[in-house]
């Protein structure tokens, strides 16, 4: 069963409440997102360690109901 986007936004929120969000669905299936986050959290931490903090978010859906997420990660800048 496909994962909608707005769940895994909401799910990562919960995690990174500051964070900025961007959730895009590649190909309309509810299967394949790319997603940015963009959090304080991250600030200090390697990208994989960033990664794996989003993934953590997610509670083991990866692989399951979520088939495919491009992440990319960030500190904020200002």
């Amino acid at each position: 069963m496909p994962m909608p986007a707005a769940d895994i936004e909401r799910m990562i929120r919960e995690a990174f409440p500051d964070a900025v969000v961007t959730i895009d669905d590649l190909r309309g299936d509810g299967d394949h997102y790319a997603a940015k986050v963009v959090t304080a959290a991250f600030k200090g931490k390697s990208r994989v360690q960033q990664h794996q903090m989003v993934y953590r978010a997610l509670q083991g859906r990866m692989g399951g109901q979520l088939h495919a997420l491009a992440l990319q990660t960030a500190v904020p800048t200002d």
